[in-house]
């Protein structure tokens, strides 16, 4: 695992950049704000998903126990016609595995998991999330983009996820060390004809655990 960092004054700007998901660790590292699973993905998995229609890319937003995401993404493919097939297997087994890698490293049972198609720019302004960590992982199109901030403007070096590697940002409720100072924001689409397919997860905290039923956006 490399380390890529600058020195700012009681800000943590480090971004681990790990070969494997083991790597995502770093982000409990002393002035490490963000990690990077960096990992090439396959190339039938890239071309079927680049090449599926827009309404058979599956979307959802839903809060469910660790132990649930398998069932509930495979049900979600059902319901948007996401074809049958090994590619689509290897979707939904790879969020699952996001998943319970985000909550080994975020302590959390609950999970509010995301899945948004996006043909337009949404979140273009330089940002830090209001939770206390997220993972966000870009299955299709332009992946997320990030640079250090040293007084809350626009970076002035700007990174670029590469797609299909997953990224944990510390949030502002992060608990400890020095905030962040590491923005990011998701890449400007606009006059494109840009798909992406997002996966963001986000701890759920005990409060909001027991509400009854995954939430399923149609």
């Amino acid at each position: 695992m490399t380390l890529v960092s600058e020195t700012i004054e009681n800000a943590a700007v480090g971004v681990g950049i790990a070969e494997t998901p083991q790597g995502l660790s770093a982000i409990h590292h002393p002035g490490c704000a963000a990690a990077i699973w960096r990992r090439q993905p396959l190339d039938d998995f890239q071309t079927w998903i680049n090449d599926l229609p827009v309404e058979q890319l599956p979307r959802a937003r839903m809060i469910l126990p660790i132990s649930n995401v398998h069932q509930a993404v495979t049900h979600i493919c059902n319901t948007y016609g996401t074809p049958h097939c090994d590619e689509r297997e290897r979707l939904v087994d790879d969020i699952a595995v996001l998943a319970s890698l985000f909550a080994d490293l975020i302590p959390t049972s609950h999970i509010q998991l995301r899945l948004d198609v996006v043909t337009t720019s949404i979140c273009p302004k330089f940002h830090i999330d209001a939770v206390t960590a997220r993972l966000i992982c870009t299955y299709r199109g332009t992946g997320t983009q990030y640079g250090i901030s040293t007084d809350g403007a626009d970076p002035r070096r700007v990174f670029t996820t590469p797609t299909g590697s997953p990224i944990l940002l510390q949030g502002t409720q992060w608990p400890d060390g020095p905030k962040s100072g590491l923005l990011h924001r998701s890449p400007s689409i606009e006059d494109t004809e840009e798909t992406r397919l997002l996966l963001v997860i986000d701890p759920i905290d005990e409060q909001v655990q027991d509400r009854p039923n995954p939430e399923f956006i149609h």
